[in-house]
């Protein structure tokens, strides 16, 4: 078992590396998952049970990357992909944009400045329904909500780190992470999310006051070394809405609104069920159909149509793709038999569960302070999580739920994030003068999630 204890933590490192050094997870995830099935092969660990796979070794590592895809489209892969088309059609006819607009105009009415600080944070994390990208959502708000903000008085860099941490861990059933911690927790989504609100709504909340204190003491810090408040930013990546309906801003959230509207129709329609693809699909031709009433004519809009599915494969290329990157690098640990070894030295300890638990958030957070983001991590070791909760004798939410929420408020604190870099160029500022701003908060909701996922999560 030593070799196969080394082989795993060489390619692990590997992983790692490459990842903060900005090289593709996904295909890192892929070529690590593929060593580990090569080098449990050569150990002698069989790859298939006899007369199961192709008969020689070397191709049954490849028909296990076959396998790991299509197990993952038959599972969470095809709700990932039609998630991702309906957000890029939606962004293509400019519902997402417009739905933005009317929820960025509420914020000019707030009489009171100390207000406007945790209303914008709690705002933004609304709008990451919408847009759930943490990149593409602090784009746009760069562009139109940045100058709103420094016009009611805001100094620059606290619009810009609120703004940086608006994409937190708002629970919605439209989340990928959501999806594919359900389905592999084998809980239904809407219980899942449930549960995911008892932790991340409390904790948004501690957030926002958090943020309301670290500005307010930021600025007063700041103002005494004369720091220079920059108010340049980049609108060229937000779609100009005129003529665009307002109605068109409902549309993002149709399958929400479908889904909760199917869910109280069940309980009192019998055998009526709730499918999230078949919902989304609905609200696609939904929008379908009014765009070519608003123009006239389906050939005119055709073109846009078509995004939804261009958006479908992004969303493979994207996410889905990492996640088979991830499970295939589990099958490879479980190959070479590490797995048994971990669930039987845990199984029955006391205390084991929780203390699994906290390494497993511990060395998300680290991950993503050093990545950018946890999300790759959480991707790969999720399939992980149900063997090793039940040799601790605990329930799987409870590791992986910690786990889930840190992966997304690790952009916060991490230097190289995407976001923290995009507002930073945005106003012409250090990334450090962004972080400083973001991860204060981001900690606190950090340690937020910890202590309540111990308190309020099943056990």
């Amino acid at each position: 078992m030593i070799a196969e204890i080394v082989l795993v933590l060489v390619v692990l490192v590997a992983i790692g590396y490459l990842i903060i050094k900005k090289y593709n997870p996904a295909l890192t995830l892929i070529i690590g998952g593929l060593v580990l099935l090569l080098g449990a092969w050569a150990l002698g660990h069989p790859l298939y049970a006899a007369g199961k796979g192709t008969g020689f070794g070397l191709f049954d590592v490849f028909m296990v990357f076959k396998d790991t895809i299509l197990d993952q489209l038959k599972a969470a892969g095809l709700v990932i992909m039609v998630l991702f088309g309906y957000s890029a059609y939606m962004n293509t006819i400019g519902a997402n944009q417009v739905a933005v607009n009317y929820m960025v105009k509420p914020l000019r009415h707030i009489k009171h400045k100390a207000l406007i600080v945790p209303a914008v944070f709690l705002l933004g994390n609304v709008m990451s329904l919408v847009i759930p990208s943490a990149s593409s959502l602090a784009i746009i708000l760069m562009s139109i909500l940045y100058p709103v903000l420094v016009g009611m008085g805001l100094s620059s860099l606290t619009a810009a780190g609120v703004i940086a941490c608006t994409a937190t861990i708002m629970p919605t059933p439209l989340g990928a992470d959501n999806v594919i911690a359900a389905k592999t927790l084998k809980y239904d989504l809407i219980e899942y999310v449930g549960n995911n609100a008892k932790i991340a709504i409390p904790s948004l909340l501690i957030m926002a006051l958090a943020h309301y204190i670290w500005q307010k003491w930021c600025d007063r810090h700041e103002e005494s070394t004369g720091v220079a408040d920059p108010v340049e930013h980049d609108a060229k990546a937000v779609r100009d809405t005129t003529g665009i309906p307002g109605y068109y801003a409902f549309l993002p959230l149709l399958p929400l609104i479908l889904i909760l509207v199917i869910g109280i129709a069940a309980m009192f329609i019998k055998g009526l069920t709730m499918d999230i693809v078949v919902l989304t699909f609905i609200s696609f031709f939904i929008a379908v159909i009014i765009e070519a009433v608003r123009h006239r004519s389906f050939k005119e809009i055709q073109g846009s149509v078509v995004e939804m599915f261009t958006g479908m494969g992004r969303g493979f290329s994207q996410v889905v793709i990492l996640v088979c990157g991830g499970s295939l690098f589990t099958t490879g640990v479980q190959k070479l038999g590490l797995i048994d070894a971990l669930t039987h030295s845990v199984e029955g300890s006391t205390g084991a569960g929780l203390t699994v638990a906290l390494i497993f958030a511990l060395a998300t957070c680290l991950f993503g302070f050093l990545s950018g983001g946890g999300l790759a991590m959480f991707y790969a070791v999720i399939a992980l999580v149900p063997g090793i909760a039940a040799a601790a004798g605990v329930n799987g939410i409870l590791i992986a739920m910690p786990m889930q929420l840190i992966a997304n408020l690790a952009r916060g604190i991490s230097p190289v994030a995407a976001v923290i870099m995009i507002v930073a160029a945005s106003i012409k500022v250090e990334p450090t003068k962004v972080l400083k701003r973001t991860s204060v908060p981001s900690i606190v909701g950090i340690v937020s999630v910890l202590i309540l996922s111990v308190f309020l999560l099943p056990y």
